[in-house]
């Protein structure tokens, strides 16, 4: 019954989509097969999460990355978040489902200026880069605060298990244009095209046309939008750009997962 509950409450919260997510996740979760290989890049080694804490990397679920690293410092753009409620700066990171705790920064990854340059081994992103007006600006500032050698792992969701379906994949000059055009996180070049084309019936909490698109013109205070759609050749593309040596590549059911090495 607690899982019914569970259930409900989350759909209620977060829509049919991310519901959906959830249910799959609980029914057909495994470990990815190289699981182990994946922790051997992050044993006892400390890094800076964007958007974070992340249930993917948690003990029990597919790519268990918490328990094996030294530590872990979180990045979110404001005190705020739909995702995780009141945040304070300073000690205040609760990861690994809440059993351990690292530095909260408040700011905007595309800006870690706060941050000295090579302080961390490793840099994880899951589910956030897509809310970035401008990625690759936040990519350049994330492999600015990790060490020569240090890994990056992003993880991206598939379009085919959301309400970004009818949209077609982002192109790697889109991104590079939006990087040397500086384009802001105030950007909403793209909703038009997401008004048109967002399945909102996979998609309940963000109510009707109106109201999403109340919510989406204020786009800036709560990040909710998916700027640009990726797939696994994309991010091939993305982290050759970058001069990111590919380590591992893995897809599944809901999304898109790459991991390299900063050369």
């Amino acid at each position: 019954m607690n899982k019914m509950l569970k259930i409900i409450f989350l759909f209620q919260k977060e829509g049919l989509g991310n519901t959906l997510r959830f249910i799959i996740k609980k029914l057909f979760i495994r470990k990815i097969n190289n699981y182990k290989k994946y922790q051997g890049l992050f044993y006892d080694k400390k890094g800076i999460e964007i958007g974070g804490p992340s249930n993917i990397f948690n003990k029990d679920n597919i790519l268990p990355i918490y328990s094996v690293i030294n530590g872990l410092d979180g990045v979110n753009f404001s005190t705020m978040t739909i995702w995780e409620g009141v945040l304070k700066k300073g000690e205040n990171y609760k990861y690994d489902r809440g059993r351990r705790v690292g530095y909260q920064y408040i700011c905007d990854v595309v800006d870690l200026n706060m941050i000295p340059s090579e302080k961390y081994d490793f840099g994880l992103s899951c589910n956030t880069l897509e809310h970035i007006a401008n990625p690759f600006r936040a990519i350049n500032e994330l492999l600015r605060v990790i060490k020569p050698n240090g890994i990056l792992l992003s993880v991206l969701p598939r379009k085919e298990s959301n309400f970004d379906h009818k949209r077609e994949t982002t192109t790697l000059d889109h991104l590079k244009d939006d990087y040397n055009h500086n384009v802001e996180e105030d950007d909403l070049s793209h909703l038009d095209e997401i008004l048109k084309l967002h399945d909102l019936s996979m998609d309940p909490a963000a109510g009707t046309l109106e109201q999403f698109k109340t919510r989406s013109v204020k786009n800036y205070e709560n990040r909710a939008l998916h700027h640009h759609v990726f797939d696994m050749n994309l991010l091939r593309d993305i982290y050759n750009y970058f001069n990111i040596e590919i380590i591992f590549t893995d897809t599944i059911m809901t999304d898109y997962i790459i991991v390299g090495r900063k050369r």
